[in-house]
């Protein structure tokens, strides 16, 4: 049995905390956010703060999400790391940055080597879900700098930027995996940046986003006329430094007509410059394209349309948990992710927001489901111990790699409702899908 390396910290296993949508990673601590859209889904490449990362950052991993409504997440697991991506690394799993140019996704990560410094590696896969496999077998750029961005232009020349504490950019090759000529050092770099850049062209104007104020970190901007600058021009503060986390990383897109501004703190049970969240909110630009000040919030973006919950879906899906862990039982990648509990971890659930089952409403349930003994996962609306519209009792299935289909009544599932799941005993939970 292969399992992803990925459990919730005690506290967040233990500490059930405040009902909110921010951040909007509650299974594991996840830092440096890089949306990406793609095929009418909003695509989250992230790095993993390890639960026993104590006084420096622990990180071996990068993460991807998924949503289609920006408030329900699906995780895909661990897309790369340092163990099986890039083997000439040594440490530091951080910031990516994933684009795809011609059917194939590139990934930029910065890495550290043997000799302490940093350095910026590409990985590719012919899916946005990975794996993502190293692509020349050594560093990319090498300056001691980190922090990548990239972006095509509409003359197709591709741009990646990288920075901390100086910004650096050079011209990449159409195989995104070389690039041409020398690196470029931005004199004057943009007022305040530490690190952490965000390139990326909207209305004709170009962004570069970034970390600012030194520590602990703010967010800025600044918008030129071209994409290497001059960047000394419009732009200013957009997020001020609150919470417990010293650093922040921004990632905007825009999606389904909504501006999103992605963010990390340590809002999370556990929390802290070490142990960070991802956040996002929603914005509105102004009408010269100026960014205006976002405020962290709780409550996070506002959901765009509805989930439907009579298509299969992942049970990894999910606005809010508390007290469960995503776990995965197959070698293959494309085995499913299962949702799975702690020993004894009763009364552990999920939030799905926004589930629509129409006027006419559901009639019955299926669950996918792997148990090495009894349980039971019940389904209510609008809070844990709202209405129960269905009660699934779990019996084994001969083990945790062992999935079965169970089927369950359903009464009382009508309109658009958040559903909660609730688990009573140990036992996977692969995916769920009402009928009418």
């Amino acid at each position: 049995m292969y399992r992803l390396a990925v459990s919730l910290s005690l506290l967040l296993a233990n500490i059930r905390p405040a009902l909110a949508d921010n951040p909007i990673i509650q299974t594991i601590y996840t830092a440096d956010p890089a949306p990406y859209v793609y095929n009418d889904t909003l695509w989250l490449f992230a790095d993993h703060d390890e639960d026993n990362a104590s006084s420096f950052f622990l990180m071996k991993e990068w993460r991807l999400y998924s949503s289609t409504d920006v408030v329900n997440w699906q995780d895909h697991g661990t897309i790369a790391s340092l163990s099986s991506t890039f083997k000439w690394a040594t440490d530091r799993a951080w910031a990516p940055q994933t684009i795809e140019r011609n059917g194939i996704f590139y990934m930029y990560c910065p890495v550290q080597l043997s000799s302490g410094a940093m350095a910026i590696g590409v990985a590719t896969s012919k899916s946005i879900t990975g794996p993502y496999v190293d692509a020349i077998g050594r560093p990319l750029v090498q300056n001691n700098n980190i922090d990548p961005t990239v972006w095509i232009d509409d003359d197709g020349q591709a741009y990646m930027y990288w920075a901390n504490p100086g910004l650096y950019y050079v011209k990449l090759n159409k195989d995104m995996i070389s690039y041409s000529g020398s690196i470029v050092s931005v004199n004057p770099k943009p007022n305040g940046l530490t690190e952490g850049p965000w390139f990326y062209k909207r209305n004709g104007k170009y962004y570069l986003a970034y970390a600012s104020g030194g520590i602990p970190e703010s967010i800025s901007y600044s918008i030129s006329n071209g994409p290497t600058g001059p960047w000394n021009g419009k732009g200013g503060l957009i997020m001020g430094q609150t919470g417990t986390s010293f650093t922040n990383h921004v990632g905007i897109v825009d999606y389904k007509n909504h501006s999103l501004f992605f963010y990390h703190n340590g809002a999370l049970p556990g929390g802290g410059g070490y142990h960070r969240s991802i956040c996002i909110e929603d914005f509105t630009y102004g009408s010269d394209g100026s960014i205006p000040s976002i405020k962290q919030t709780t409550t996070g973006a506002a959901q765009i349309g509805s989930l439907d919950p009579y298509k299969q879906t992942s049970a990894t899906t999910m606005a809010f948990s508390s007290g469960v862990k995503t776990d995965k039982y197959n070698d293959a990648f494309v085995v499913p992710m299962s949702v799975s509990l702690k020993n004894n971890a009763n009364n552990a659930y999920i939030k799905v927001k926004g589930v629509d089952f129409g006027s006419t409403g559901a009639t019955s349930l299926s669950v996918r489901v792997a148990s090495g003994g009894s349980g039971k996962l019940t389904a209510t609306l609008g809070s844990r111990t709202g209405t129960v519209i269905a009660t699934c009792n779990i019996s084994s299935t001969g083990g945790t790699s062992k999935w079965a289909t169970v089927n369950c009544p359903v009464t009382g599932a009508k309109g658009k409702n958040d559903l909660f799941w609730t688990f009573s005993g140990s036992f996977g939970f692969g995916w769920w899908q009402f009928a009418a």
